[in-house]
């Protein structure tokens, strides 16, 4: 054990970080802890309501630093570990300041065999930063993550945790950052599975914004 105190597989936490939630801003109002008791009574256990908690103090305060963990552990009456590992083992959550827009950038395996690291490399040379990193504006934050679930529309992005971007393509990267710069966020799209395009009319949700079909991925030139 001192051994790995001494050298740890990955960074520690600190033990006593600096708050960068104001102390005046940090607590849930009656209507956010009304709706967490609802959360609550959807399980047979408090630590049940733990996503969706953490899923609300996200909305209302950015991003997810120790104090707001413990302040989503103290209104659920659970172990503050308890929230923190479910908080660090999901992407989705945020434990750092993000831009405005976080543009997940799948390279899982399909992905990658795609174009997922061709279009990580343009967005990184577009913006100016690396993945992992923030431009200097605050309007854009750049992640690599695992999969997204649309293999079949290879190489794709998420928008912060929101809509999907599918067929990536240089020029439609393009559009999407002059999009996101004006405030505009992509549309919801129903994607065609071929084998339903004649016969199901493509078996498009009825919430569809946009439609869009599949078509052949392009071959990587990177594949890292």
């Amino acid at each position: 054990m001192a051994d790995f105190v001494k050298k740890p597989v990955v960074p520690l936490p600190e033990l006593h970080p600096e708050p960068q939630i104001p102390a005046d801003q940090l607590f849930f109002t009656e209507e956010e802890k009304a709706k967490i008791a609802r959360f609550k009574e959807q399980y047979l256990e408090p630590a049940g309501a733990v996503m969706k908690t953490l899923w609300l103090a996200q909305e209302k305060f950015g991003f997810l630093p120790p104090e707001v963990l413990q302040l989503v552990a103290d209104e659920l009456g659970i172990p503050y570990a308890q929230v923190y590992g479910v908080a660090t083992f999901y992407t989705q959550y945020y434990k750092e300041k993000k831009g405005k827009y976080v543009l997940d950038v799948c390279t899982c395996f399909t992905c990658q065999v795609c174009g997922g690291y061709d279009i990580l490399h343009y967005l990184e040379e577009k913006l100016g930063i690396h993945k992992g990193e923030t431009t200097p504006d605050g309007l854009f934050t750049l992640q690599e993550v695992e999969c997204l679930g649309a293999c079949g529309s290879a190489p794709v992005l998420q928008v912060s945790n929101g809509p999907y971007v599918h067929n990536l393509t240089p020029e439609k990267v393009d559009q999407l950052l002059e999009d996101l710069k004006q405030g505009k966020l992509p549309p919801f799209v129903s994607l065609t599975l071929p084998q339903d395009e004649a016969e199901l009319g493509g078996n498009r949700r009825s919430d569809a914004e946009a439609v869009e079909s599949y078509r052949t991925p392009p071959v990587a030139h990177h594949t890292r």
